[in-house]
């Protein structure tokens, strides 16, 4: 496999033992997973997906992304959650740090939409996409998820306002449910291009479907090498069930064994600004699945080292109530290195010739002595460079580690219910029809204050 993890950065706080010792519970929910026996095993359809994907569904996200960049300059994705977070992530991931700004721009610029209710960014979206052509994917299984729904109405005006109404048809794609909903019934009215959010694979499990597939493939990167990997470290995880050989196992106990002994929030960590999505979306995956029955690691992420100079501080000697996660990147894209310089003013000749890169992997060594001593564990994941083939490995097994960590902790690693929470108080507060009585309650309350 060329994803590693070392979990001896958790002693001596977690005994190494101590999280073999939970290989027994790993097991358990391994085998949950697999047999579609667990909680929610209506919705582990992801599970197998990287190995039953038709290769026809493949080569029709690839023709659908062609014909999209052949008449965009701009694409916008418009999904909150799992519906937009992984394709940012993998697309972030391996674009140029400043695509469209300092090179020749032969993919369109994915920008993305309905992730949020700020009038500000739409009015921004529109400033920009009055001056370029561009396209649009909803994305939204049920078409009244209220943030993407409101930005696909503004955008759909917008679009025909700009192309009429036939052209407009021709630049949306819909990525909805495969019978019923408000998007699905609009997406057949109009006779919008269609992909299908499958049934059994929920919103922040989605990246490895079209809901992740088709914006990725739009901005120029190679979904099989995607999937590839993907299917390569599906076939390691679901051979593997012991803690030495299973780097899923791993993961899961330690970080499970961490939470046993009081460590209740875990810190993703990366050294690459382009992984910042990335972790973005395990922020999700892990908050939206374990978090429920007042049980949970809380999953937080820092960017280093520039987060080295804002939560440094915390991490090195605030609460011991956390623990660390890095993603290690081995080898950069590109080298560059360091100058020398004749009057060494700055006083930093003993770093001249060096890669930036060894430097800041020293300074990854660096933390992680500093942040033990400190009194944090830390487990660590090394990934040997960013690409397609590598990023599907890095969300597959993420995305495995998470169900199965689930499992551990007694929950549903696939249901959301706490989400709704909010939704239910907005519609109130908004005079939605059928929302009388709990308007009236929110008033009441508000009043009171």
């Amino acid at each position: 496999m060329n994803i590693k993890i070392d979990v001896s950065g958790i002693a001596p706080w977690v005994n190494e033992a101590d999280a073999a010792a939970l290989t027994g519970q790993a097991g358990e929910a391994h085998d949950l997973l697999l047999q579609s026996k667990g909680k929610g095993a209506e919705f582990t359809g992801w599970v197998n997906l990287p190995s039953e994907m038709e290769p026809s569904l493949i080569q029709q996200v690839q023709q659908v992304a062609k014909r999209l960049a052949g008449i965009s300059e701009v694409c916008v994705v418009t999904g909150i959650g799992g519906s937009y977070l992984g394709s940012r992530a993998v697309i972030e991931a391996l674009q140029h740090s400043f695509h469209g700004l300092c090179e020749e721009q032969t993919s369109p610029v994915v920008i993305f939409a309905g992730h949020q209710l700020s009038s500000d960014y739409m009015a921004d979206l529109f400033d920009l996409l009055k001056n370029k052509e561009y396209s649009v994917i909803i994305i939204s299984k049920s078409g009244t998820t209220t943030e993407p729904a409101i930005a696909f109405r503004l955008l759909k005006a917008h679009l025909e306002n700009k192309y009429g109404k036939i052209e407009a048809r021709s630049r949306i794609v819909a990525i909805t449910d495969r019978e019923r909903g408000a998007l699905k019934n609009l997406a057949d009215q109009e006779g919008y291009e269609q992909f299908i959010v499958p049934d059994d694979v929920g919103g922040r499990y989605s990246v490895l479907t079209p809901v992740g597939l088709l914006p990725i493939a739009v901005a120029g990167f190679d979904i099989e090498k995607l999937m590839e990997g993907a299917r390569e470290m599906q076939k390691h995880l679901a051979e593997q069930s012991s803690f030495q050989d299973s780097i899923a196992f791993q993961y899961a106990c330690a970080r499970n064994a961490c939470y046993s002994k009081g460590f209740l929030t875990e810190i993703l960590v990366n050294y690459e600004p382009r992984l910042f999505y990335l972790t973005e979306w395990w922020k999700q995956l892990y908050g939206e699945s374990e978090g429920k029955e007042g049980k949970g690691i809380f999953p937080a992420g820092v960017s280093f080292t520039s987060d080295l100079h804002s939560m440094g501080q915390y991490i090195q000697e605030g609460e011991r109530r956390l623990f660390e996660t890095v993603i290690s990147v081995e080898h950069p894209a590109r080298v560059v290195k360091v100058p020398a310089n004749p009057d060494d003013a700055d006083g930093l000749n003993f770093i001249a010739g060096k890669a930036l890169s060894e430097i800041n992997h020293m300074a990854e060594i660096g933390t992680f002595l500093a942040h033990n001593d400190g009194g944090v564990p830390v487990i660590r994941i090394q990934i040997p460079e960013i690409n397609e083939y590598t990023l599907g490995q890095l969300l597959y097994f993420f995305e495995f580690s998470c169900a199965i960590s689930g499992y551990m902790l007694g929950v549903n690693p696939f249901d959301q219910p706490g989400v709704e929470a909010y939704k239910k108080n907005m519609f109130a507060l908004l005079a939605k029809p059928g929302f009388e009585k709990q308007t009236l309650e929110i008033r009441k309350r508000i009043s009171n204050k």
